[in-house]
């Protein structure tokens, strides 16, 4: 069963193979996995969707916030939470198809971000059955290409992550050393 995970995790060189490997390791699959800077540009955070069974989710999670440089790991996939996805989505069609296609666009949210005699490019976000839609209505209009950004998502809890601020080696000789 598709499950769905947040990390907060240090923006640092292989803390995503260190995720990726805990997961390869126990034979899970990723469907989907995105990461990004927050605005902290020490910190990053991470969704994955793992194929993983319920039970076996919390365990994971456990193991997750073990790994270094994993400040926070979190199940998502009940929880309160935003969860969306992007859709770019390139459909060749015959100039007769082009106002129809555009209207289909507009009614599922998406919008032409380019255009040419062969056709749009088009851009789209949601939940991804939503897009799964999307993306047929816009194949029956002609040829397509799609590519998918996988599933992000923020959860609407209250809880909080309390981070204590980074020691920078600098500042400590600095502040030990006589003023002069």
């Amino acid at each position: 069963m598709l499950q769905l995970i947040s990390l907060l995790m240090e923006n640092k060189p292989g803390a995503l193979m260190r995720v990726t490997g805990l997961l390869s390791a126990r034979g899970y699959n990723i469907e989907s996995l995105t990461v990004a800077r927050t605005l902290d540009p020490g910190l990053s955070r991470m969704s994955i969707v793992v194929d993983v069974e319920p039970n076996q989710c919390m365990q994971v999670i456990k193991q997750m916030n073990k790994l270094v440089n994993v400040l926070q790991a979190s199940d998502l996939t009940e929880g309160a939470a935003v969860r969306r996805e992007l859709v770019l989505l390139r459909v060749r069609s015959q100039m007769q198809n082009r106002t129809a296609i555009l209207k289909e666009a507009e009614i599922f949210g998406a919008r032409a971000v380019d255009s040419s005699v062969e056709g749009f490019a088009l851009e789209a976000t949601g939940d991804p059955e939503k897009l799964d839609e999307f993306i047929e209505v816009m194949r029956s209009y002609g040829e397509i290409e799609v590519t998918r950004s996988g599933l992000v998502a923020v959860s609407l809890e209250n809880k909080k992550l309390k981070l204590a601020p980074p020691v920078h080696k600098d500042s400590e000789v600095e502040s030990s050393s006589p003023a002069a």
